[in-house]
């Protein structure tokens, strides 16, 4: 007797996570009658952080599903922008998207990252216990069953790392209201209140500062503002 198998489909955008040969078109996979289909997909390759929904033989179907001999299965991508029901939307990055990390803080996305490596499981701990949404380029960290929430970072470019996650999540923006070096939230503050991080040169040409009230960093219009501008405006163009 045969051993029992299914046809599956992987979405276009879901083909980077699976082998060369099931990237295009329907292949046959074999099932024990015992594993869910999300372990199934999981074991193509494909962190279930990444699919939407698995549809079989024209109907929807959760994770926990036994695919039966037989059967055909077709694999989604997450539907955007993409909701995550039970806390408000805020994130956790992890040591190799510290560039992100600060982007995401610049327009008041709540944004915790960790600049050291913790661990993977460190870090799926702390997006349970904080109810954060897990970015990260590492698909193994991206399976791990303690996260609460997670993505994954399709690109290396910074800007293009920063155009999918406000793409995907949609999440509100409010910019310059938190400080990149901590997340912490920014308040309005004098000269005098910041003095002793200003160099003779900033204090005579800067008159509005604002700190952090978490860290105490100071912050003002220096010579990176402009670059710092276009990012944000380019990011309130297309999705404030």
């Amino acid at each position: 007797m045969n051993a029992p198998e299914i046809q599956v489909e992987v979405a276009p955008g879901l083909a980077l996570f699976v082998p060369h040969a099931r990237r295009v078109g329907v292949h046959p996979l074999g099932v024990d009658g015992v594993s869910t289909l999300g372990h199934v997909i999981e074991s193509l390759g494909v962190p279930l952080t990444e699919v939407g929904a698995l549809v079989v033989d024209g109907r929807e179907v959760p994770p926990g599903h036994i695919p039966a001999h037989g059967e055909s299965v077709a694999v989604h991508p997450v539907q955007r922008p993409q909701r995550v029901p039970g806390a408000p939307l805020r994130f956790l990055l992890d040591v190799h998207l510290g560039t992100l990390a600060r982007r995401l803080r610049l327009l008041g996305v709540d944004t915790a990252y960790e600049s050291t490596d913790i661990g993977d499981p460190a870090l799926a701990a702390r997006s349970a216990a904080e109810k954060r949404v897990l970015l990260s380029r590492d698909r193994g960290l991206l399976r791990r069953r303690e996260l609460w929430a997670g993505a994954y970072v399709y690109s290396t470019s910074p800007d293009d790392q920063l155009h999918d996650v406000l793409d995907r999540f949609a999440p509100g923006l409010r910019p310059w209201t938190r400080c990149t070096a901590c997340n912490g939230l920014l308040k309005e503050a004098t000269k005098d209140e910041v003095a002793d991080q200003l160099k003779g040169g900033t204090q005579k040409s800067y008159d509005v500062f604002a700190q952090c009230a978490e860290c105490g960093r100071a912050y003002w219009k220096g010579a990176h503002h402009e670059q710092l501008e276009a990012i944000v405006a380019r990011a309130l163009a297309e999705f404030a």
